[in-house]
């Protein structure tokens, strides 16, 4: 096994025979494995054996793609896939890392503080605030994603719940596809 100081991560080599060799176990592992230390919060980085060039990215890409493909039920909505695609090569493109990071970040610390809130029980509990805020955050970072998800249906006179009317939800994404044309055009002009 390789050594490898303390906060390094672990180096995981990629050879032209497509195998991927994790240097601190010094053995082949799979992109399954490489899920799971992801999973795991272990550090690592994977480099191309021939070149030294990293490829962590790539590989990452190629894990959700799998996953994506894998049969199951997949994560990432079509409208959310249009978006991201349609973001390349504008002038949102520099901002959407970031917004991704953060977003991801504050996902995961409103995931943990529910978790905790429940696991000491929500009733008289004064974590049942952070609780109801993180719940409302959540359902605002889903709304942000897929627009519409977090409403209920209207109800009818009979007050059993109606299906949305398709009018409605066309005129919600006209709605929502101007204001994006218009955050554009005012980013391109900040851009001149």
């Amino acid at each position: 096994m390789a050594k490898r100081a303390p906060g390094e991560p672990i180096v995981i080599k990629k050879y032209a025979n497509r195998r991927l060799y994790n240097t601190e176990s010094s053995s082949y592992i799979t992109l399954d494995a490489i899920a799971t230390m992801v999973r795991d919060n272990k550090e690592f980085e994977v480099v191309d054996a021939k070149t030294g060039e990293d490829i962590t990215h790539q590989i990452l890409t190629q894990i959700i793609m799998e996953r994506e493909n894998s049969g199951g039920k997949q994560m990432l909505p079509v409208s959310f896939l249009r978006d991201l695609i349609g973001m390349y090569g504008n002038s949102m493109q520099a901002l959407m890392p970031t917004y991704l990071e953060t977003s991801m970040a504050n996902f995961r610390k409103n995931r943990e503080e529910l978790a905790s809130a429940f696991q000491q029980g929500m009733a008289g509990n004064p974590l049942a605030r952070i609780a109801e805020t993180n719940m409302a955050m959540m359902r605002a970072a889903t709304e942000a994603f897929i627009p519409g998800a977090g409403r209920k249906p209207e109800a009818s006179s009979e007050g059993r719940p109606e299906a949305r009317p398709e009018a409605r939800k066309d005129d919600e994404i006209a709605a929502l596809r101007e204001q994006m044309a218009a955050m554009q055009k005012k980013l391109d002009t900040l851009g001149d």
